[in-house]
């Protein structure tokens, strides 16, 4: 049975947020708003979360996962970026878009995609999400929360707790946070290439 936290979208508090983390830390996998929709999410290198996590949405090995970073200093120790795709993407974030990019040593092979050895990164403009992500101190691994043979992902954290209670261990809700997943903007070929148009302006990167 899930734990369900209650937290404040805007001031959120301080021990959930923490028990969150600890939790994260201790290999649940979880449901968190962010500010495109609502994100599945575990520990960076949990093999056993990104089961789970391909098991709720049914996807194969070539399913792009994300890094959810608090900030570009850590979004940089994950992903190679040159000066100009640097500039491209310091000036879209924090928002809601994921970047594809050339994977560091730094993620564990199982995340990287098998063939382009890629990894997606974003930076998420959301206050719970922010928190989160500065207690926990590193990236959460994640994929949006959209169930198989369902056109928009749910926004209501109690809509989550009733329908995946079995398959999670925490869900945090804040709130609706919306049904539009981020932009992807793929940047491993040098130039960008619109993957997905979401909730992020893709005319920056046209």
């Amino acid at each position: 049975m899930a734990k369900y936290y209650d937290v404040h979208p805007d001031n959120p508090q301080p021990r959930s947020i923490g028990q969150i983390a600890d939790s994260v830390r201790a290999d649940a996998l979880i449901a968190y708003p962010t500010d495109s929709c609502y994100a599945l999410g575990c520990r960076l290198g949990s093999r056993t979360g990104m089961e789970r996590i391909r098991t709720i949405r049914q996807l194969d090995d070539r399913h792009h996962f994300t890094l959810v970073c608090q900030d570009f200093a850590q979004l940089g120790q994950f992903v190679r970026v040159d000066n100009d795709v640097f500039r491209a993407i310091k000036a879209a974030t924090p928002g809601s878009y994921t970047f594809i990019l050339p994977a560091t040593k730094e993620v564990p092979r199982m995340l990287q995609h098998p063939k382009k050895k890629t990894v997606g990164v974003r930076i998420p403009d959301h206050v719970v999400a922010q928190a989160l992500l500065h207690a926990l101190g590193e990236p959460l691994l994640s994929s949006t929360l959209l169930l198989p043979d369902e056109d928009e992902p749910m926004t209501q954290g109690w809509e989550i707790k009733d329908r995946l209670d079995h398959a999670l261990d925490a869900v945090v809700d804040s709130g609706d946070c919306g049904t539009e997943p981020t932009t992807v903007i793929d940047f491993s070929g040098g130039e960008a290439e619109i993957v997905r148009r979401g909730a992020g302006d893709p005319s920056r990167f046209e």
